[in-house]
């Protein structure tokens, strides 16, 4: 990477960022057929979202990163996914996995970044679902198994980041959950991304079998809980002490959070000079539409605080030092699903006050409907299963959630 990218890039505020997501939306909301059409992320925005530094947001400043604070995956992926949901995903995975590759050993660092940035605009998918990977300890590493889904942003990612469960053996009598880092030309990419929402986003399967991976490429997941990681040693900062797997919802919540800030934005212009096909009544005048914009809008807002306030605690939690205790974990899985459940009872809302021309394909409401259920079906927005989680931590009956 030339030096004088990697000086501009440590500038780059907050604002900056957000100013340069925003000017992108025009040719973002021009292309998001395109990335329907192709189930993928198009070339044209992975080249416009690296020039911006979005994919950056979190990467450490030592290789050209941004190094901002954790709450930009939720604002930067919000900006993007009000205009085209399955690039504001692609977005915020993308970027978490920089993120991420800072809590690893030093020598996998180098392994994607080069030792100097190099190729620090390397791109990183990832499919964290621990279960769904088999591993077994050789020399110098493990031989890892098995089949991944929603690897989100596969095509234009040379790495893929897979969780696995590295099986017991002499030395180690219980099962571990550890994260593995191969390039692309070591696993094969399987094409099932056939979907009704967030299409573009690519989320297609990976398989390996029997793929050795070195011990440097791997990380345990209990080495990311939260607080120092073997990648402490280069990336000091705070945001690299934040745990990996209790704040994840928020890798994730800002394409549900724009989905809902796009279509509220929409249907209240659409609305105003609006009149009813069979009554020619105007629409701004029925009380039920005000009533559910407002309630829409609420919950909106509330889903938007308490991401941002979550966000705000893991930081400041990691500056402390310390890392959050286990019910925090939970508060922040629980909340999580909560909000991005709010931001899809807003759409719900709207789209039922919309009548019958939500249901037109051509409809972007149509669109962002799709999307945003897509969205929801993720485990991570779950809330019977994180509602679980949490109450029984309030409870005292103990985590039924090994990796948190």
């Amino acid at each position: 990477m030339d030096q004088s990218i990697v000086s501009e890039k440590i500038t780059v505020t907050r604002e900056d960022v957000l100013a340069r997501a925003r000017a992108l939306l025009p040719v973002v909301t021009e292309r998001s057929e395109k990335a329907t059409e192709e189930r993928r992320l198009p070339e044209e925005n992975v080249r416009d979202f690296l020039d911006a530094g979005l994919f950056q947001i979190l990467q450490p400043k030592r290789v050209g990163g941004l190094e901002l604070d954790f709450g930009m995956l939720v604002e930067v992926s919000a900006v993007i996914s009000s205009v085209c949901a399955s690039s504001g995903w692609n977005v915020s995975n993308i970027a978490s996995h920089h993120w991420m590759l800072a809590m690893w050993p030093k020598e996998a660092q180098d392994a994607v970044w080069g030792k100097n940035g190099e190729t620090a605009d390397t791109l990183i998918c990832a499919s964290v679902i621990f279960p769904a990977g088999r591993a077994k300890r050789v020399d110098g590493g493990y031989l890892l198994s098995g089949r991944w889904p929603f690897c989100s942003g596969i095509d234009p990612s040379e790495w893929n980041m897979l969780g696995g469960m590295v099986e017991p053996d002499d030395d180690h009598p219980k099962k571990e959950a550890r994260m593995f880092l191969m390039r692309k030309s070591e696993h094969e990419v399987i094409d099932t991304w056939f979907t009704s929402g967030l299409q573009g986003t690519g989320s297609k399967d990976s398989a390996a079998d029997e793929v050795f991976v070195p011990e440097h490429m791997t990380v345990a997941a209990d080495d990311v809980k939260g607080g120092p990681t073997p990648g402490s040693i280069v990336n000091p900062g705070a945001l690299y002490q934040v745990p990996v797997i209790a704040p994840f919802p928020y890798v994730l919540t800002g394409t549900p959070l724009g989905i809902a800030e796009g279509v509220y934005q929409n249907y209240v212009e659409g609305m105003k000079a609006r009149t009813a096909n069979y009554t020619g009544a105007r629409i701004a005048d029925l009380q039920n539409v005000q009533i559910k914009v407002a309630e829409a809008g609420a919950a909106i807002d509330a889903a938007r605080m308490m991401m941002l306030a979550d966000c705000d605690l893991s930081m400041e939690i990691a500056r402390r030092g310390e890392a959050p205790d286990l019910e925090t974990k939970a508060k922040f899985r629980r909340n999580g699903a909560y909000t991005a459940n709010l931001c899809v009872e807003a759409v719900n809302k709207l789209y039922q006050a919309s009548g019958g021309g939500g249901i037109y394909t051509c409809n972007p409401l149509a669109r962002a409907f799709r999307d945003i259920h897509a969205a929801r079906a993720h485990i991570a927005f779950n809330m019977d299963v994180a509602g679980t989680t949490f109450g029984r931590i309030a409870f005292g009956l103990g985590s039924d959630n090994a990796v948190l």
